[in-house]
C-alpha cells in the first residue's frame, strides 16, 4: 500500500522572552553605564599607576588626617559660636519689641492728648465765636465748619469704574495727563463739592471729612487728599441741606452733567439720594492766621 509521504513535523522555534525594559533602552543604557568611558579609563589608569584610591604615603595620610580635623574643627566652632549667640539675638530681638510695644504706647497717649487739646480749642474757638458774634455766634460756627450740624440733605457716593486699571488708548481724559481713566480724581471731587455748595449745599463732608472755607482738594500720585488727609474709594459726600431741591438742583447743573458724563464715557459710578437726616462732624481744626475781627463801624 502506497501511502503519502509525510511531512516532517514542523517545530515553532522557541523565542526568547521580551525584556520589560526593551523599549526603554536608552535609559537601560544609561542606567548600566553610569559612568562615563573617558572617567572609567582615567580610573584605571591610576589605579594601574598606584596613583588612585586613598593616599600611601605617611605624610600624605597625615595632611588629609589634618584636613579632616581642620574641617571638624571649624564646624563645632560655627556651631558653638551659633549656640552662644543665640540667646544674644533674643534677647535683641525681646529689647526691640519692648521698644516698639513702648513707642506704640507714648504714641497713643500723644494721640489721646491731641485729641483733648482739639476739643479744648474747639470749644474756645466756640466760646469766642459767641462773643463776637452776638446771637450769630452759632450760625457763624456752623458756617465756618467749627460745629457739628445735623439735618436733611443729600448722600452722593462716587466710585472708580470696575475696571480702572484698563485705561482706552487715545482716551480723552488720557490726553488730559490722566494714565488711568477709571479713576475718580482730584478735579472731579472739587466739581462735585463746587457743585454742591452751587446748588445750595449748608455743609459738605467727604468721607466724615468736613470741608471749610480752607480745605483743599488735592492730588498726591492717585490718592485724593481733603486738607492733607488721604482719602479712598468710594468717596461718600453728605450735604445739608434741602434733600430732594438740593439733589435736583445739582443733578441739572452743570457739574452734575459732568458727573454723568464721567458714568457714561469712563465707567465711574454714582449714585445721589435725598436724606431725612445726615450728620456731619465738625471739622478738626479751623485756624485762621491773617483774618481778624473787624472793630469799625460801617458809615452810612
Amino acid at each position: 500500500m502506497c501511502g503519502m509521504p509525510q511531512q516532517p513535523p514542523v517545530r515553532s522555534t522557541p523565542t526568547r522572552p521580551t525584556r520589560p525594559d526593551a523599549s526603554m533602552s536608552l535609559l537601560t543604557n544609561v542606567m548600566d553605564h553610569s559612568l562615563d568611558e573617558g572617567y572609567a579609563e582615567a580610573a584605571a589608569r591610576r589605579k594601574a599607576d598606584g596613583t588612585g584610591g586613598m593616599p600611601k604615603k605617611l605624610s600624605a595620610k597625615l595632611g588629609l588626617a589634618a584636613g579632616l580635623v581642620l574641617a571638624a574643627l571649624l564646624v563645632t566652632v560655627g556651631a558653638a559660636q551659633a549656640r552662644i549667640a543665640a540667646p544674644v539675638v533674643a534677647k535683641e530681638r525681646e529689647e526691640l519689641i519692648d521698644r516698639i510695644d513702648s513707642e506704640t504706647s507714648a504714641a497713643e497717649d500723644l494721640e489721646d492728648a491731641i485729641d483733648e487739646l482739639r476739643d479744648d480749642v474747639g470749644a474756645r474757638q466756640r466760646e469766642a465765636l459767641k462773643k463776637h458774634g452776638g446771637d450769630q455766634g452759632e450760625l457763624v460756627g456752623i458756617l465756618a465748619g467749627a460745629l457739628e450740624v445735623h439735618g436733611p440733605g443729600v448722600k452722593l457716593v462716587v466710585d472708580d469704574a470696575k475696571e480702572a486699571d484698563h485705561a482706552g488708548a487715545g482716551d480723552a481724559r488720557e490726553t488730559s495727563g490722566f494714565s488711568d481713566t477709571g479713576r475718580v480724581r482730584d478735579r472731579d471731587m472739587q466739581r462735585v463739592v463746587n457743585g454742591l455748595w452751587e446748588s445750595g449745599a449748608e455743609a459738605v463732608t467727604i468721607n466724615g471729612q468736613r470741608l471749610t472755607a480752607l480745605s483743599a482738594i488735592r492730588a498726591a500720585g492717585d490718592a485724593i487728599l481733603v486738607d492733607n488727609k488721604p482719602l479712598v474709594p468710594p468717596y461718600t459726600v453728605l450735604a445739608v441741606g434741602d434733600g430732594d431741591r438740593l439733589r435736583t438742583r445739582f443733578q441739572n447743573s452743570g457739574d452734575g452733567q459732568y458727573l454723568q458724563a464721567l458714568h457714561k464715557n469712563f465707567g465711574i459710578r454714582t449714585s445721589i439720594s435725598a436724606e431725612d437726616e445726615v450728620r456731619l462732624p465738625a471739622a478738626p481744626s479751623v485756624i485762621v492766621r491773617t483774618a481778624q475781627p473787624s472793630t469799625e463801624k460801617g458809615t452810612s
